[in-house]
């Protein structure tokens, strides 16, 4: 008989899918990161640099509204077909961005980039969640983490190379063969046997939770930047969103199959680890997205060298990650998370103390534990998610665990865009840009700090369930190394 850990791996008999699902989340990943390098070469090309910001608001935007809506569907027709879907979607703005003749028109392919990458990445969990027992997610979790840590390489690397020899649609087109070989071995090697039935569609509750999702992180993304927060727009882009997600959660409380059930936030274990995914998504927004700069200003390092220094947090993460499962099986998942939160703050805290006198080494090294942290809070919050709920709910648990992480890195690029610009007013006009920056970066890792704490308290505030309390019939482990009938090889 096979052990767990023998299970788990490229040769075993999931191995194919674990293959797909990591190129699948590669996709997702390298995107993330490849087109940033190339913003130059984009602008020289098609124009629009007052625009280019877009191209990353666009794509955050159709990613987050999407994620719970692809989330309810996979639960209620399959994971398979959903993430083909995403696969095709990503795949289809792939092209139409790599043909792209202006900056609005990319700017829209991009957000149906988007539109996939929100299918691609929860519903890639969720099925690691279905054909992997509890003993073995961490492993797999960590495999799907390694590929993020392998992206923060390669796709600053090849958004570099591709922009040097003036083929910036090449950082694109390079997304074809992937979602090709990706598609083809999830339809060949994932078989599902869902039960089919006739479900009844909440069209109204979609639309609604898109909208209004929309208009709340649109506000959240441009306030303070494309328009003042108190501005009659910034207000009415607000008020107007508020309303209709208060419209939205009156038809969830009516509708036969909701697309966000109400009880996704009122169990305490959901509601919590949801709060404790969105902290993630903070501290993760806030480092990835001023480490760079604030590195590349302060000490004038290259762009690759201080890539480098934040590909240690994406290398920090997995390593913890795969060893998640030897801690909560002996000591629950609260317990991990609060050791993961705990390291996290730590890593946090020397960031912020030692920015005032920063060296590359020492900001690589707060990046890599606090890597570590995240790992060790990150997998355990999304597992006991998942293990606390049968097949036909795990896709919408999973789904809102993951966009709690991405309401997370909006609220955090507005919050930490917004202290950083008015630290950065008040300082550059006294003294020349480097303290300026140096000032503004050490306030958006104080803020980071901050965010780290108030996870600490959404990690206290979880239940302590232990590993298989509570889990139903079919969620305990089997001697076949597959926990679910409905989702095998």
């Amino acid at each position: 008989m096979a052990t767990a850990s023998q299970a788990v791996g490229f040769r075993s008999e999931r191995g194919p899918i674990l293959i797909a699902l990591m190129m699948a989340t590669g996709l997702v990943a390298i995107d993330s990161t490849i087109v940033a390098t190339a913003v130059p070469s984009i602008v020289r090309d098609v124009g629009g640099f007052s625009s280019f910001p877009w191209l990353f608001s666009a794509y955050l935007l159709a990613q987050a509204v999407s994620v719970p809506i692809y989330g309810k569907l996979s639960d209620m027709v399959g994971r398979k077909p959903i993430i083909l879907a995403g696969i095709g979607l990503f795949l289809l703005g792939s092209v139409l961005c790599g043909v792209a003749w202006s900056m609005p028109t990319l700017i829209a392919f991009r957000a149906l980039q988007g539109l996939g990458a929100g299918a691609v990445l929860p519903v890639s969990m969720t099925i690691a969640g279905d054909i992997y027992s509890l003993e073995e997610r961490a492993k797999v979790q960590g495999y799907l983490a390694s590929v993020w840590a392998l992206s923060s390489v390669v796709g600053p690397t090849l958004g570099g190379i591709f922009s040097s020899l003036g083929i910036w649609r090449g950082i694109f087109l390079v997304n074809i063969p992937l979602c090709l070989l990706a598609g083809w071995m999830l339809f060949r090697t994932l078989q599902e046997n869902v039960e089919r039935i006739k479900h009844r569609v909440d069209y109204a509750g979609a639309a609604l939770l898109a909208v209004s999702l929309t208009l709340l992180i649109l506000g959240a993304l441009q306030g303070g930047q494309a328009w003042a927060w108190l501005s009659p727009i910034s207000i009415s882009v607000f008020s107007v969103g508020a309303v209709l997600l208060i419209l939205f959660l009156l038809v969830e409380r009516r509708a036969a199959e909701p697309v966000l059930p109400p009880w996704v936030v009122s169990r305490r274990l959901l509601g919590t680890t949801a709060l404790v995914s969105l902290g993630v998504g903070a501290v993760m927004i806030g480092l990835t997205s001023y480490v760079p700069t604030f590195l590349e200003g302060a000490l004038s390092t290259s762009p690759l060298i201080a890539g480098l220094a934040l590909a240690a947090l994406t290398v920090g993460w997995p390593i913890s990650a795969s060893q998640a499962g030897r801690f909560y099986l002996r000591i629950g998942f609260k317990a991990t998370a609060l050791i993961g939160i705990s390291v996290t703050v730590a890593g946090l805290a020397v960031l912020t103390l030692t920015s005032a006198a920063p060296n590359v080494p020492l900001i690589a090294a707060s990046c890599f534990v606090v890597g570590l942290g995240l790992g060790l809070v990150a997998t355990p919050a999304l597992i006991a998610a998942q293990s606390s709920v049968p097949w036909n709910e795990r896709g919408v648990v999973t789904s809102t665990n993951m966009f709690a992480r991405s309401i997370g890195s909006a609220l955090g690029v507005a919050v930490f865009g917004a202290i950083a610009n008015s630290v950065y007013a008040n300082t550059t006009g006294a003294v020349d840009e480097v303290p300026a920056i140096m000032a503004a970066s050490g306030a958006v890792f104080v803020a980071a700090l901050a965010a780290g704490i108030l996870t600490v308290a959404a990690v206290l505030a979880m239940p302590a369930v232990k590993p298989g309390e509570g889990r139903p019939r079919w969620e305990q482990p089997d001697p076949s190394g597959s926990e679910d009938s409905r989702s095998s090889t």
